[in-house]
């Protein structure tokens, strides 16, 4: 199977890259002109140079393909200006679901997210049929997300063949940027963290993530959403988790949102609108941090064979990356 691949340089992206490779796909991987190919070492694939934003650099990588596999998104939580990144996650995913149907591409893999499902502040577990609805979003990643999921669904409506897979939080190796998950490991490792929130959120071995999405290839369900998950965490609960691992201390004081928003609002305006550097904390995240994104997978492990594995092993591979990779100061090196 010939396969387009968008996102293969990122994080998930690269692990749906090798799965796929080894699997015997014959891959095509977008890369922009100032793209890091770091994560496609040894991955066997034609790059195609383009960008989600100019849409008609796509095609050359889409013609000929008997799939598309979409996993690319601007990942952020904080972003000086906002309309980067609907333009690269709802106009790009638009325009690349467009020209998939025009040059007749068989099968459409979308990576949504699980920041689109319907979330509650009691730490109600969610399904793929949990009522959602845009006012729910909080942010521009969330907004963002929850539109292109909506043109995905809506070129399924119209009859192109467009499975949708909403990765909750995965955990694991090759975390380049890292992503916002990542850099709650790399801020613990560092001694970053001093103090923790009541929130939650469902981890997830990214290994298996990209294991399912070769998987929806071949089984998944036109029109179909589902949800790939692990294990349902409280941030204390993570926290202890990755203390046991590095052998480091875990936070014992809880911070109640109040404080955390007031820091977020020095933080964000200070560091982030008068320095232009990225705020360790925003308003919106910290908004979003009343809510537990606790998620349920039975849907794709019915339907897709999907998984739910204890993520233990894959915040330890992650823990070892980060390490091995520099992103650890020497003097907090430690391991149990």
């Amino acid at each position: 199977m010939k396969v387009f691949l968008t996102g293969a340089t990122g994080f998930v992206g690269s692990h749906v890259a090798r799965e796929l490779a080894e699997g015997g796909a014959d891959l095509r991987l977008l890369v922009r002109k100032t793209s890091r190919i770091d994560n496609l070492e040894g991955i066997d694939g034609e790059l195609v140079t383009g960008d989600l934003r100019e849409p008609e650099s796509l095609r050359a990588g889409v013609s000929g393909c008997d799939a598309v596999m979409h996993v690319a998104a601007d990942y952020r939580l904080w972003v000086r200006d906002p309309k980067e990144m609907y333009a690269a996650n709802v106009n790009g995913t638009r325009d690349l679901l467009r020209i998939a149907r025009e040059e007749r591409v068989g099968r459409f893999v979308y990576t949504s997210s699980v920041a689109t499902m319907g979330f509650k502040k009691d730490g109600t577990i969610v399904d793929e049929d949990t009522p959602v609805s845009l006012d729910d979003m909080i942010g521009p990643y969330k907004r963002s997300k929850f539109l292109a999921e909506m043109e995905a669904i809506q070129a399924a409506r119209g009859g192109q063949h467009v499975v949708i897979l909403n990765p909750t939080t995965p955990v694991g190796p090759n975390d380049l940027k890292p992503t916002p998950t990542g850099g709650i490991i790399v801020d613990f490792l560092n001694g970053k963290f001093p103090a923790y929130v009541d929130t939650g959120l469902n981890l997830v071995d990214v290994a298996e993530v990209a294991r399912t999405h070769g998987q929806a290839l071949e089984v998944g369900r036109f029109g179909g959403r589902y949800i790939l998950g692990g294990e349902n965490l409280t941030l204390k609960q993570i926290l202890d988790k990755l203390s046991a691992i590095s052998g480091l201390p875990s936070p014992t004081m809880k911070v109640p949102h109040e404080a955390a928003m007031v820091f977020a609002f020095f933080d964000e305006n200070i560091v982030g609108r008068l320095l232009g550097k990225e705020p360790r904390a925003t308003v919106e995240a910290v908004r979003m941090g009343r809510k537990k994104m606790f998620a349920c997978s039975t849907k794709a492990e019915r339907e897709l064979g999907f998984r739910q594995v204890p993520v233990y092993s894959a915040l330890r591979a992650a823990v070892d990356w980060f390490r091995a990779h520099g992103y650890v100061r020497e003097d907090r090196k430690r391991t149990v």
